[in-house]
């Protein structure tokens, strides 16, 4: 009994010491477990924290030695917005002077073909907008390339650089300039008899692409007055006149050339040439609305989707305008074109070296009466020191408070808008424009429309 008890006991005992010993060592490898996890989350722990001071370091660098990095990255979301024609022209209206303004609304002719004294100083002195060129200016295509291309050069280096603005009347017929050595263009009058739609539409293209090899980008035509016998009308119908005016202007922005109608309200029943003195249109007010003035309310309608001026003549319109020329009458630009019509691009004045009103008014008051009645490019043609006195003219009647200067910022934000949208300094190929103009395809062309 005694041994039985001492085997139990014993096996006991060995029970007990396996158990302890079997604690020990699920204890021991628990222990070791977590301590190996520990060691793990420390490592992971630790690596976080290096990457974050790895880039807080590295950022803090590239802000130290990169702040134009910065800089670029502060401007890519203006960068990439596009601005607006309207907000390009209000940035520069504020960068220019009333100087600058008033520049810009001339248009003026020189007597050389070369770029004179004369020309340099409207340009670098008046920031004249735009330059006029006649026979005068014209040997052949490629001398008149250089002498554009070296006008806009010097508009370029003006402070506020605006493209300039170059045109010629290249009408056809007995108003051809340099007519040697351009295609031979015919008369409206002509074309007007002979020609179809697209034959009118055919000449005005090649007429444009000859201009624009030269480098100029607007043409004073077409002709909408309304005459039987003035080679320059395209005849007395103002249905046809309508049809084969919009062909001309067509083909013109075709070759990326600015038309001009002309002249406002009609040309066509003077019998005093304006060049010349005053001269009286006596058509009553139905007469002019209903027949003269058609082709221009046409026109208008379509001013969305065509590219032109429309040039005031020099003309008095007693049934409008008692008192004042077309191109000096308030009434007739405007409450006729402006709000009768609805017109709401550039209008240019015909010469103000014509006698119609350059004998009957000084050109200190002349250039401010034409901006005042309305209209936005005054041309002037000939003489330097006319063209000085009617710049002057209008400072000074800004000066003196009978011109505004907002009045002033219509003009030029009309003339900053087409520029931008539809003109450029860059230069034309003297090579290309002895190619192109007179070429014997264009010749060949305007021989099989008029034979």
């Amino acid at each position: 009994m005694d041994r039985r008890k001492k085997q139990k006991k014993s096996a006991w005992i060995l029970l007990l010491v396996a158990v302890v010993l079997l604690g020990g060592l699920a204890f021991q490898f628990y222990h070791q477990k977590q301590v190996t996890k520990l060691a793990t989350q420390q490592k992971q722990q630790s690596a976080e924290k290096n990457k974050s001071a790895a880039n807080k370091e590295e950022n803090g660098k590239q802000q130290k030695s990169s702040p134009a990095t910065a800089a670029k990255k502060d401007k890519k979301p203006a960068a990439g917005k596009k601005q607006s024609t309207a907000e390009k022209v209000d940035k520069l209206l504020k960068q220019m002077t009333l100087q600058e303004k008033v520049g810009q609304m001339f248009m003026v002719g020189f007597q050389s073909t070369e770029e004179d004294q004369t020309i340099q100083s409207l340009i670098r002195k008046q920031k004249v907008g735009g330059v006029i060129l006649f026979d005068r200016n014209m040997q052949s295509p490629e001398q008149v390339a250089e002498l554009t291309n070296r006008l806009k050069q010097e508009a370029a280096k003006n402070d506020v650089s605006l493209p300039l603005m170059i045109g010629l009347d290249q009408e056809g017929g007995p108003v051809l300039r340099m007519r040697d050595r351009v295609s031979p263009i015919p008369s409206q009058q002509r074309l007007g008899r002979t020609a179809s739609p697209d034959q009118v539409y055919k000449v005005a293209r090649l007429n444009g692409t000859e201009l624009a090899a030269m480098g100029i980008q607007v043409d004073f035509a077409p002709v909408l007055d309304l005459s039987a016998n003035d080679e320059r009308s395209f005849g007395r119908d103002p249905g046809k006149t309508t049809t084969l005016g919009l062909e001309a202007v067509k083909g013109l922005n075709a070759a990326h050339v600015t038309a001009s109608l002309k002249h406002f309200p009609g040309n066509g029943r003077v019998v005093v040439d304006p060049h010349l003195d005053e001269s009286i249109v006596k058509a009553d007010k139905a007469t002019l609305e209903n027949v003269d003035m058609v082709p221009f309310k046409r026109m208008m309608e379509k001013q969305a989707e065509q590219q032109f001026f429309v040039m005031v003549t020099h003309v008095k319109y007693p049934a409008f305008d008692a008192k004042m020329p077309a191109s000096i009458s308030r009434t007739i630009i405007q409450d006729v074109l402006r709000g009768q019509l609805g017109y709401q691009g550039i209008v240019v004045t015909d010469d103000l070296d014509m006698g119609a009103v350059s004998k009957y008014y000084s050109y200190d008051q002349l250039g401010y009466m034409a901006v005042n009645a309305g209209a936005d490019l005054l041309l002037a043609c000939h003489e330097y020191d006319h063209q000085l006195k009617l710049y002057q003219g209008i400072l000074q009647a800004v000066q003196d408070g009978k011109l505004s200067e907002e009045r002033i910022n219509e003009s030029v934000k009309r003339i900053l808008t087409y520029k931008l949208e539809h003109v450029s300094n860059d230069p034309v190929s003297p090579a290309k424009a002895s190619q192109i103009v007179r070429s014997p395809e264009h010749v060949e062309l305007m021989e099989s429309i008029t034979k």
